[in-house]
């Protein structure tokens, strides 16, 4: 069990208590997250050719959604997939600052630990990332 799976434990048994989603956010926006990547043969030969390789994640189609999926290990990807498949990392506060509606995500499918978040939620991130990132910079101008 992970940090981030207890910090969810915690959350889910009172969605409502604002030090447990704290504590879940922050846990998020700061643990590498492993996106399965399409290979390029699956992706119709996209990159082929480049030197520079392209990368396309995998999103699933599910109940009219399309959801990004996310793992906080390589292990629960290729348990999730039934197979090592190619993944790349990705810390949790740049998915927030790059995903955009009306993309889901899906945390870590397949455990005791999953979570769909929807894009109101995602957006929330998003903000709270670009504030923090505001005031990283501020803090930096005024310090130098």
């Amino acid at each position: 069990m992970t940090e981030l799976d207890k910090a969810l434990e915690t959350l889910r048994q009172d969605m409502n208590d604002a030090k447990s989603q704290s504590k879940f956010y922050d846990l998020f926006l700061n643990t590498t997250f492993f996106v399965p990547k399409l290979e390029e043969q699956d992706a119709g030969g996209a990159g082929e050719g480049s030197e520079e390789e392209a990368v396309l994640p995998l999103v699933i189609e599910a109940e009219g959604n399309n959801y990004l999926m996310l793992f906080d290990s390589e292990e629960r990807v290729h348990a999730w997939a039934q197979a090592k498949v190619g993944s790349v990392a990705v810390p949790g506060h740049v998915l927030a600052a790059t995903t955009h509606p009306p993309l889901h995500w899906a945390m870590n499918v397949g455990t005791p630990y999953s979570k769909q978040f929807l894009p109101d939620e995602i957006a929330w991130l998003r903000e709270v990332v670009e504030r923090c990132n505001a005031e990283a910079a501020k803090e930096t101008a005024e310090g130098a």
